[in-house]
């Protein structure tokens, strides 16, 4: 008897504590907070190939994504389109972003394509007349200014639609395009030309040049407030810088301890400037020694290093915070110690090589800011 009534009591309790423990866990879960959502920054590099001319040696044909957070890591391989008449992949002349649109977009010589940034999908792809180079896309996101390739003319394009709004003549060779941070200018660099010449956005026209430079303007960078061009010309080795206010040239500048020579592609010695997010230093490609040389970007323009490449560099750009510097040899390289810490590869362990590469940052799934695939300084 005494047996039962002890087992009825270890009964009765373990029963009070199961119904005890299942109350507290439906009281958890209705009370517990919702979930939250990453917001974290992601940071991503978009570079487009064929990004070396047609060459499809430097990482083949697409916009290979880089993971920025884990050693730049690759991520994916986004279809493109973007074919020669052969059917052939086509030289990438350009590449730009638009966060309204939640787009990027990717010039070739024949077509210009729009790409959604969050599904990978092509949106849509217009054939241009005259062709396509380097463009640049307003701050605001709705607005291209398209060269022609290498032609006479500017198109002012709807980023929405493809659509060309205006045709800007004037021009020997329409090449490199920098939307200024303001929006209210476009500079416009002439291959064929010693004048760098300056649109106002209101109207879509020529409002003022700076110039002339010692030869034709070849790759090109702006400060943030748009004050200072820096500018790689025909037969130098160095750099050239412009008074954007005045459209006075103030200053040539040679690199030091290096000599020219015969270089694999753009024919010019140094094809490729960038100037450092914070626009403390200036970066110049070297095609015949393979080389980036680093200077002051302050006055007198103090030559300060040199860093060697895999390859002949033809463009240098920055990440949005300064800490990377990207030449289109592939490297990617700590602008604080010079030290070079990878080399782009593809899924296929090959490395990467383009001139077109753009960052873009996604938070909670969506791209919330871009960089630009020209080093343009941010100070504003």
């Amino acid at each position: 008897m005494r047996a039962r009534t002890i087992t009825l009591i270890a009964l009765l309790l373990s029963g009070i504590i199961i119904l005890f423990t299942s109350a507290r866990i439906l009281s958890s879960k209705h009370n517990s907070p919702a979930p939250i959502k990453n917001t974290a920054v992601k940071h991503y590099l978009y570079v487009a190939v064929p990004g070396i001319r047609d060459y499809l040696g430097y990482g083949g044909h697409g916009l290979l994504v880089f993971d920025m957070d884990n050693n730049h890591k690759f991520v994916k391989r986004i279809e493109t389109r973007g074919f020669h008449p052969n059917k052939k992949p086509s030289n990438v002349k350009g590449i730009a972003v638009s966060l309204p649109l939640n787009s990027i977009y990717i010039s070739t010589i024949e077509t210009l394509q729009r790409i959604d940034l969050t599904t990978g999908k092509i949106i849509w792809e217009k054939t241009i007349e005259g062709g396509c180079d380097r463009p640049s896309i307003s701050p605001d996101g709705k607005t291209m200014y398209l060269p022609s390739f290498e032609s006479k003319i500017w198109n002012v394009v709807d980023c929405k639609t493809g659509d060309v709004i205006k045709k800007i003549d004037g021009f020997n060779k329409s090449h490199n395009t920098i939307y200024g941070l303001s929006g209210d200018h476009v500079y416009l660099g002439d291959l064929a030309s010693p004048w760098l010449k300056i649109a106002g956005t209101k109207t879509n026209t020529i409002s003022s040049k700076v110039g002339p430079f010692a030869n034709f303007i070849r790759p090109l960078t702006i400060n943030g407030k748009e004050t200072r061009v820096y500018v790689t010309v025909d037969s130098l080795l160095g750099f050239e810088v412009g008074d954007i206010q005045t459209g006075k040239k103030l200053a040539h500048i040679v690199v030091e301890g290096w000599n020219m020579g015969p270089v694999r592609r753009h024919g010019n010695p140094s094809h490729g400037i960038g100037l450092t997010p914070d626009e403390k230093e200036l970066w110049v490609c070297d095609g015949f020694n393979m080389r980036l040389h680093v200077f002051s970007a302050k006055e007198p323009y103090q030559q300060l290093t040199t860093i060697p490449c895999q390859d002949m560099p033809g463009w240098i750009m920055f990440s949005l915070d300064g800490k990377y510097a990207y030449p289109s040899s592939g490297e990617v390289i700590d602008v604080k110690t010079r030290r070079i810490l990878t080399i782009l590869k593809d899924e296929f362990y090959n490395s990467v090589g383009s001139e077109k590469m753009v960052e873009v940052d996604f938070a909670g799934g969506k791209a919330v800011k871009s960089g630009d695939q020209f080093g343009i300084g941010r100070v504003r």
